[in-house]
């Protein structure tokens, strides 16, 4: 029986990025800024990320103590001003919720970046800095952005 090769998708995308450096091709869901740059030119969209990742949220928003609807709304007023003042990353204190299974607002907070055209990657916080009741989101960037 013939052994499978591992795939290494980080190999992978590194060789995309070689091969397509300077064509203008990049996926729009990467998170690159739409200034004109490319993964050949300028900064390179693995170091936006990895940058993004280290740095701290440019805002925050507390949704303690709201209702669903209500936290819906303070979601889409907070994203899109985030959006019109340019910022990069956002953290939504969401709590861990003390219901069964998964809280209101944490569920709520997670469809919400599913479905948010400026959302792109998102996660948890270290412990230190609320774990699971926070989920930090890296913004999409738009065309009149500018690389920070």
């Amino acid at each position: 029986m013939k052994k499978e090769k591992e795939v290494n998708f980080g190999d992978i995308l590194n060789k995309w990025e070689k091969q397509n450096a300077g064509t203008g091709e990049y996926d729009k869901d990467s998170g690159l800024p739409e200034t004109g740059e490319t993964p050949g030119k300028g900064r390179n969209p693995g170091e936006r990320r990895a940058r993004l990742l280290r740095k701290k949220p440019d805002a925050v928003i507390d949704l303690h103590g709201l209702k669903q609807d209500e936290a819906f709304i303070a979601l889409q007023t907070f994203f899109t001003r985030c959006m019109s003042n340019e910022y990069e990353k956002v953290l939504i204190i969401h709590g861990k919720g003390n219901h069964q299974g998964e809280g209101v607002l944490k569920d709520l907070s997670r469809r919400f970046i599913e479905s948010c055209p400026f959302a792109g990657e998102s996660g948890y916080n270290n412990a230190k800095d609320g774990g699971s009741g926070a989920t930090w989101v890296i913004l999409k960037g738009n065309k009149n952005q500018k690389s920070r």
